[in-house]
């Protein structure tokens, strides 16, 4: 099986698929679906034909609606392999979740339930036996997604109900308390589940209350616990002790250890007291309710503008939790990557899947960022010009028309624009930076604007990116087909930009084909930040990347 690899993708097709993800396979499982009612609007509770509800539940737009897709999900779970009892609990939901008397639901709800289940029932098949689920969601549909992990991982292996508090409250206060909290439901496929105790220091203010003593020789706080064991009924471990006979917390001979080791106290009647130490604690266990770890919030350095991005410490709890060094971590919503780059820092292997090339080309380019020099593969998107073609080609729907430029954005590796998805983008499909100069202490930077084009190119679109690029910027002209010779000139009429850092001059405006970047051409340009010692990228604030 493929390890630090990218798959660029519907996740459940290939999830089926056993040459990507064999039986038992994977340690542990974080995925955050597409699922938040805090993002774009959707009415959940909604025929397909458009009828109204009053539950005014929301998803992603355009992410579950009841379409062929979600219809012939349906039909395959109906039978085997589906266990019976998977079948029974989405049929239940059926007759739960009716518009009006009499109806069974076609709605985005049903949609989203469905295609739940279907990807579920592949995640328990992978996992091994001692991996764990985590499934992020908020409480529009925890509580139907509990149920389907109930059937799918039996009742008996459900570890936690984690409830994330956000600082943010959603939504107004005029009809109902204002919801600030995610729910994480986690499973385990059987009682073997790797499992690692976690804690956190102790409060200040704690750590005055109860570990206020402080040894004089050494300087080490300890607080003074009991040696009598609250078990009553233990005549092994009644006996003696300095003139007094209770039932102890240990056996004579540790006693003696304790005492000898200068771990006990005495009281003025000559009880012992256990001296602990403060700094042999571990700290406060972690519960269920996490309130010490805050969201992305907008002045965040690590914040990308990804509108479900998680926090890394989120992640880094999690995959701490449930798996060891070297294990697999499958991510299969990965979105900005968060729970990939967490899986990389801590030494384990990952593998991170997602249906836009925009979610590949954010992760490509975060990957690499962070960890400088790193190795991973991309499965999926187009190595040939051949492929290429078929995917500048694709036009359905307007994600599908943005996937080239995606794709292609990422070649240079640069960061997708959000104009990109408007319509009226100047020609800004892509932004990075160089580093312009420095004087070891401080650099500053020029941008680089990238337009790509997968159609008819002539010299116009040149000089209107020369336009666009004014006299402090750079740009880089992507194309599928091959440039005109009043192209090569316009862009060399654009002319040279000085960089102090390299003493050296380069082009304005370079044309690169695709065909070209597919084969190994690199861009004449300077360093830029993050990969040759500046700074690193910081946030891509709807697509665009920001460096500090």
């Amino acid at each position: 099986m493929n390890t630090n690899v990218l798959y660029w993708g519907d996740n459940l097709p290939l999830l089926r698929n056993k040459d990507y993800f064999p039986d038992e396979s994977v340690d542990l499982v974080y995925l955050d679906p597409p699922f938040n009612s805090n993002a774009s609007y959707n009415v959940l509770f909604k025929e397909s034909t458009g009828a109204p509800s009053t539950a005014q539940l929301q998803a992603f737009a355009d992410t579950w609606h009841w379409d062929d897709a979600a219809e012939k999900t349906w039909a395959d779970l109906q039978g085997p392999p589906t266990p019976k009892r998977v079948v029974d609990t989405l049929d239940a939901f059926q007759k739960i979740i009716v518009l009006q008397e009499g109806r069974f639901a076609r709605n985005a709800m049903m949609a989203y339930l469905v295609m739940m289940t279907a990807r579920l029932l592949e995640l328990h098949r992978v996992l091994k036996p001692t991996g764990s689920l985590y499934l992020h969601c908020d409480p529009t549909a925890s509580h139907y997604l509990k149920i389907i992990l109930d059937t799918i991982f039996g009742a008996t292996n459900f570890r936690n109900e984690i409830v994330w508090q956000r600082t943010t409250p959603k939504g107004h206060a005029f009809t109902r308390f204002p919801s600030n909290h995610d729910v994480i439901l986690s499973f385990g496929k059987d009682g073997r589940s790797t499992w690692h105790s976690l804690h956190v220091p102790h409060k200040e203010s704690y750590v005055a209350s109860h570990y206020y003593n402080i040894e004089p020789e050494t300087g080490r706080r300890y607080s003074l616990d009991s040696c009598i064991n609250p078990n009553h009924d233990r005549p092994n471990l009644t006996y003696d002790w300095n003139g007094q006979t209770k039932v102890w917390r240990w056996t004579k001979e540790r006693m003696q250890r304790m005492h000898d080791e200068g771990r006990l106290v005495y009281t003025k009647t000559g009880t012992p007291r256990y001296k602990r130490y403060l700094d042999e604690m571990e700290g406060t266990p972690i519960h269920d309710v996490w309130t010490d770890i805050f969201p992305v919030n907008s002045q965040a350095k690590d914040r990308l503008g990804y509108p479900t991005q998680k926090p890394l410490a989120l992640l880094e709890r999690i995959i701490q939790a449930s798996s060891n060094e070297g294990d697999v971590v499958l991510d299969p919503f990965c979105g900005c990557g968060t729970a990939v780059l967490a899986a990389h820092k801590l030494n384990r292997r990952w593998i991170g899947i997602d249906v836009t090339n925009l979610a590949i080309t954010v992760m490509k380019a975060r990957l690499t960022d962070a960890f400088p020099g790193i190795q991973f593969k991309v499965i999926g998107e187009p190595t040939t010009l051949s492929e290429a073609r078929t995917l500048a080609a694709k036009g359905a729907t307007l994600e599908e028309r943005y996937q080239f430029q995606w794709w292609a954005v990422s070649l240079v590796g640069a960061l997708p624009s959000e104009k990109s998805k408007k319509g009226a983008d100047a020609g800004i499909d892509g932004f990075f930076s160089v580093i312009h100069e420095s004087d070891g202490k401080r650099e500053t930077f020029r941008q680089v604007i990238v337009q790509v084009k997968s159609g008819h190119v002539g010299a116009n679109l040149i000089r209107d990116l020369a336009g666009t690029i004014g006299n402090d910027k750079l740009g880089v002209f992507i194309t599928l087909e091959e440039p005109t010779e009043p192209m090569k000139a316009a862009a060399s009429a654009a002319g040279l930009y000085h960089n102090p850092l390299m003493d050296k001059h380069y082009p304005r405006i370079q044309i690169v084909t695709v065909a070209e970047l597919l084969a190994g051409k690199t861009l004449n340009l300077p360093p830029r930040p993050g990969r040759e010692g500046g700074p690193r990228i910081t946030r891509v604030q709807q697509g665009q990347m920001e460096i500090g």
